[in-house]
C-alpha cells in the first residue's frame, strides 16, 4: 500500500483525540490546522502538521496530492441506517404526495410490512449485492463508518438472513460496520393480536441464534405508540443484554414514547430520532452518557417537525447526526445533506454539525478510538473537498457535490 502525502491543505479540520463525546458549547469547537499536510502510511494517519514544518527528508512517500485551496476533514460516521433492504418504496412516496397518511398506507399493505414481504422473497445473495452497491455509493459521498440494522425480516429466518448479509458486508468492506438487531421493528401481521407471542419469538428463538453466530453488536427496539411500549422495549433490551448486545433505541419519533427514559435507564449507547421531546426527556438525556442521534432527513422526507437540536445542545446533551437510510422514511444515505439540513433547519453551526456527524457519530457506534477525527494512529478515513471558501460552504452549498476525493483506510474511493 503506497504512502501518501496530502500537502498544501487550506484547512485540516477535526484534528482531535477525544475520550468523551462532545456536548454543549464544546460541540462548536472544531480544531483546525491551516496550510497543513497529512501523511498516510498503510491505512493510518501517520503524521500531520504545518506546511512550514514539512520536510520530506527520510520520508518514504510514494504519492503526493496537492490540496491547494481544499479542505480535509474526517470521513462521516453514519450511526443509524437500514441499508439492507430488498426494494424501494417510491409508490408510497406518491401516495403520501396524494395525501394518504402513514396509517392509510399501512392499511393498504405498505410501510415496514411492505419491506418485510419483499425481503422475504429476496435471496441472501440478492440482498448482499444490493447492499454492497449502496455501501459503495455512501462511501463515495464520504461515509467511512456505518451502522446497519436488521428489522425488515420479522421472522427468525429473515432476521438472521439480514444479519448474515451485514456480516458479509463487514467481511468484505473497508468501512467500519456495526450490526444492530432490530427484530422489534413492528409486529408481523400474524402477531398483531398476540404481541406476547412475537416478543417470545424474539427472546427465545432469534436472540440465541444471533448470539451463537455473533451476528450483532447492538439490539434496537422501535419504542413508539402503536409499536413497542416502553415496558416491552425494556424487556426486549434486557433479554438482548443477557447475550452481550448493547441497546440503541428508536425513541420519541412520533410521540413522547418513554423511549428516552428507557434508553438512559439501560445505559443505551444511543437513543435515536427525538423529533418529539419535552423538557423532562431533554433533561433526562442531558444527565446521561447516552448519545442522542438526530435524523433530520427522516423529518424532512416525512414533513415532520425537526428535532430540537438547539435546545438539546444548550441543555448539554451529547448529539450525533445520521441518515436513517431506509426505503420508507429516508431513502438517502447522503451525510452531506444531513449536515446541510442540520444547519439550515435545526440551526446548528457548521462546526457543530460536522462534529456531530464525525466524532460524535463515532461515539454513537463505539468506533471513536479509530474513526471520527484527524489524529495520528487513527484510520486514514478522510474527505478531501474541491477548492471551496471554507467549512461553512459545505452546508451552505447544499445542492452541490463539493467532495473531490474520499480515502477509506488510506485508499482512494472511486468518485460517483
Amino acid at each position: 500500500m503506497p504512502n501518501t502525502l496530502i500537502k498544501n491543505i487550506k484547512t485540516l479540520a477535526g484534528v482531535q483525540h477525544r475520550q468523551q463525546a462532545l456536548r454543549g458549547a464544546e460541540l462548536a469547537i472544531l480544531p483546525q490546522l491551516q496550510n497543513a499536510y497529512l501523511i498516510i502510511e498503510d491505512d493510518i494517519i501517520a503524521e500531520i502538521g504545518s506546511m512550514d514544518n514539512l520536510s520530506l527528508a527520510a520520508k518514504n512517500i510514494d504519492e503526493q496530492v496537492d490540496a491547494t485551496g481544499c479542505l480535509v476533514l474526517p470521513a462521516w460516521c453514519d450511526s443509524h441506517t437500514h441499508l439492507v433492504f430488498a426494494a424501494s418504496r417510491e409508490e408510497e412516496f406518491v401516495d403520501k404526495i396524494k395525501g394518504l397518511s402513514y396509517a392509510e398506507i399501512a392499511a393498504r399493505g405498505g410501510g415496514i410490512l411492505n419491506s418485510a414481504r419483499k425481503l422475504h422473497l429476496a435471496t441472501e445473495d440478492q440482498l448482499f449485492n444490493q447492499a454492497w452497491q449502496r455501501l459503495q455509493e455512501v462511501a463515495a459521498l464520504g461515509t467511512g463508518a456505518i451502522e446497519i440494522k436488521s428489522g425488515y425480516g420479522l421472522s427468525v429466518e429473515d432476521e438472521i438472513k439480514m444479519l448474515r448479509v451485514i456480516k458479509r458486508l463487514q467481511q468484505k468492506s473497508s468501512l467500519a460496520i456495526k450490526a444492530t438487531f432490530l427484530g422489534a421493528h413492528t409486529y408481523p401481521e400474524q402477531y398483531k393480536e398476540d404481541h406476547e407471542a412475537y416478543i417470545q419469538l424474539i427472546i427465545n428463538d432469534m436472540l440465541p441464534v444471533i448470539a451463537g453466530e455473533k451476528l450483532a453488536d447492538y439490539i434496537d427496539v422501535f419504542c413508539e405508540t402503536g409499536f413497542f411500549s416502553a415496558a416491552e422495549t425494556e424487556r426486549i433490551c434486557l433479554a438482548g443484554m443477557q447475550y452481550g448486545l448493547k441497546p440503541k433505541l428508536h425513541a420519541n419519533q412520533l410521540n413522547l414514547s418513554g423511549g428516552v427514559e428507557v434508553g438512559v435507564k439501560l445505559k443505551a449507547v444511543s437513543v435515536d430520532h427525538l423529533e418529539t421531546m419535552d423538557d423532562a426527556a431533554i433533561d433526562t438525556l442531558a444527565g446521561s452518557d447516552t448519545m442522542g442521534t438526530l435524523l433530520p432527513t427522516a423529518a424532512f422526507f416525512l414533513r415532520m417537525p425537526y428535532q430540537p437540536a438547539r435546545q438539546l445542545i444548550d441543555k448539554g446533551c451529547a448529539i450525533a447526526l445520521a441518515t436513517d437510510f431506509n426505503p420508507g422514511s429516508s431513502p438517502s444515505g447522503n451525510m452531506n445533506l444531513v449536515v446541510a439540513l442540520s444547519c439550515i433547519q435545526m440551526k446548528m453551526l457548521p462546526e457543530e454539525a460536522i462534529n456531530a456527524a464525525t466524532i460524535n457519530g463515532a461515539f454513537a457506534m463505539e468506533v471513536q478510538h479509530t474513526h471520527g477525527s484527524i489524529a495520528i494512529g487513527k484510520k486514514a478515513n478522510i474527505i478531501l473537498t474541491k477548492p471551496i471558501p471554507g467549512l461553512a460552504y459545505l452546508p451552505y452549498a447544499f445542492g452541490a457535490n463539493n467532495i473531490q476525493q474520499v480515502f477509506i483506510n488510506g485508499q482512494p474511493v472511486r468518485p460517483l
